[in-house]
């Protein structure tokens, strides 16, 4: 309950200090919005609300879940403490622990082990990409009239081009399609001699744009043309998938004018990225009152993982990092921000998770999802905007049967019923249990980035008896994961087992394919980008089939 009182302690006091930006103060006041629609040739009355609302789903990279001003941060984010509350904040809101497996869930509203992604992420040199066969969000509000629009990182795979985003739904995309890379020249090494330039513009790179420009300023260029040119009568759809905060720890220099008294370098930059990140949401705002958006639109904002203590990130008071099936890598800052909304100004502490979107999103946009889709998400739209109870009841963070595999796991710890050596951790109501190898377990407070350099010498370190492959948490009453209760309630761990095991029996084989030489960006002009050939495999298929014909021919004539 101190740890509660604190972090409430520090969210008011946050709150306090830094106060909320004016949007009259830094933009358009009542009918200035109006006359500069007026101006651009709209008509009067342009942004009056349609029954199909405009969606803007916003999503930043590696943000902590501390690292907002209304989580009692030291770093300011004025637009986005003023987005959550005017809007609704998800406080009970759940991701993936790293890059591509909350971008996959997103864009198909399935689990992990629904599409084969379950392990780890993408690499750029693996034959992978999300799996064709399923079908996207921007493909389902194409189908109801909506236009498509991506900014930002893709990371779900491009090793050939029915992968890339514009094969996916979107009408068009700019940004990269990587994991990470350099803010300002857009390049990137996987390995000593494997590195290419990643940003794109649809599905040519994007030379004309290599301007030097730092990424989410550049980013937010782009989405203020788009939202410039689109008559705003007709529904949109804006995909903002923002770099930052996600390493190399890089920034303008203006951004670090408040925050020169932090001593660690990490932090200090991170704290600048995450301010320009800010500023870029209160742009990106703006253009949606300037040119005729807003009244009609739903915000979502939501970060993809944990984040990273030894990048800049603090997740405090929450346990582990991303990467990790602890509440520090899966939990994540959230709100959604709408005139739309019925409830405005509240907190909803329902369970809600990355995979809802989809469901919902497709129902606001008034699609239909087709009943042959096995989706893994709810329609929680009624749960945000009224306050109504979650349909949801339960979450897989995720089985990953390729881990490394816990030295002391067994099906004897399992009670028979599951083998505790593989990575697994599941939410059923309060309780939430993890199996195996479940990631980095420290809390990392505040302190810890008190020093110059990296300093471990303030975490709170976990040692645990040896051989334990099993844990228990009542995350309602625990939420900082601090008192296991495996032992206490074996009965409960058993019911949770088995749901894990029948969630496993639904999974499909896991796609993490060795890498292909092929992928090398000097074989492909120096950019990152397709290169698997479909006409190469059919010719070879072909030559193949004509090989075994002769063959075929030759048996014939010998007999």
């Amino acid at each position: 309950m101190l740890a509660v009182g604190v972090l409430a302690g520090l969210s008011v006091l946050s709150l306090l200090t830094y106060g909320y930006l004016s949007w009259d103060s830094l933009g358009f006041g009542p009918g200035e919005a109006e006359a500069a629609r007026t101006g651009l040739g709209e008509e009067p009355g342009a942004s009056a609300p349609g029954s199909q609302p405009h969606i803007v789903f916003i999503l930043a990279d590696d943000q902590g879940f501390r690292d907002v001003g209304y989580h009692g941060s030291e770093i300011r984010t004025p637009t986005l403490d003023k987005l959550a509350a005017e809007g609704v904040k998800l406080e009970n809101y759940y991701v993936q622990p790293m890059c591509t497996p909350s971008r996959s869930q997103f864009i198909t509203g399935k689990y992990q082990i629904h599409t084969g992604l379950q392990h780890s992420i993408i690499r750029p040199t693996q034959p992978n990409c999300l799996p064709l066969d399923n079908v996207t969000l921007p493909q389902k509000l194409k189908e109801v009239g909506y236009s498509t629009h991506m900014v930002g990182k893709w990371h779900l795979g491009f090793y050939r081009k029915e992968c890339m985003p514009t094969q996916r739904g979107f009408d068009t995309f700019f940004g990269s399609l990587l994991g990470s890379g350099d803010y300002y020249t857009h390049f990137k090494c996987d390995s000593p001699g494997i590195c290419g330039y990643d940003l794109y513009e649809n599905d040519n790179a994007a030379w004309d744009h290599d301007n030097g420009i730092y990424s989410t300023q550049m980013y937010t260029q782009k989405v203020q043309q788009i939202l410039a040119s689109h008559n705003p009568r007709k529904p949109i759809f804006l995909y903002i998938a923002y770099q930052a905060v996600h390493s190399p720890l890089q920034a303008p220099g203006k951004y670090f004018e408040h925050y020169r008294s932090i001593n660690n370098i990490n932090r200090r930059r991170y704290a600048a990225m995450l301010a320009c990140l800010d500023e870029a949401i209160n742009n990106v705002t703006l253009a949606l009152k300037k040119y005729g958006y807003y009244d009609n639109s739903i915000i979502i904002y939501s970060s993809d993982n944990g984040g990273q203590p030894m990048a800049g990130g603090s997740n405090w008071p929450l346990r582990g990092s991303k990467g990790t099936y602890w509440e520090g890598g899966i939990r994540a800052v959230g709100f959604v921000h709408s005139p739309l909304l019925k409830n405005k100004g509240s907190v909803c502490k329902e369970l809600v998770h990355i995979t809802d979107w989809f469901p919902t999103l497709i129902t606001l946009a008034e699609g239909q999802i087709d009943e042959d889709i096995q989706l893994d998400g709810y329609d929680i739209w009624e749960t945000i905007s009224e306050g109504r109870r979650s349909p949801r009841v339960d979450i897989l963070h995720n089985i990953d049967p390729i881990y490394t595999k816990a030295k002391n796991g067994s099906w004897a710890a399992g009670y028979g019923i599951w083998n505790t050596a593989i990575q697994s951790a599941i939410r059923v109501n309060h309780w939430k249990l993890l199996t195996g190898n479940p990631g980095y377990s420290d809390w990392v407070p505040p302190q810890a980035f008190s020093n110059a350099g990296p300093n471990r010498w303030h975490n709170e370190r976990v040692s645990w008896s040896a051989g334990k492959t099993v844990w228990l948490f009542n995350i309602t009453a625990d939420p900082y994961e601090r008192v296991d209760l495996s032992a206490r309630y074996p009965d409960v761990v058993k019911e949770l087992l088995r749901r894990l095991s029948q969630f496993n029996k639904t999974a499909v084989p896991v796609r993490y394919p060795p890498k292909d030489p092929r992928s090398n960006p000097k074989l492909n002009g120096g950019v990152w980008g397709p290169w698997f050939k479909e006409d190469e495999k059919k010719k070879k298929s072909d030559k193949n089939k004509g090989v075994n014909k002769q063959k075929n021919k030759n048996k014939k004539k010998a007999n």
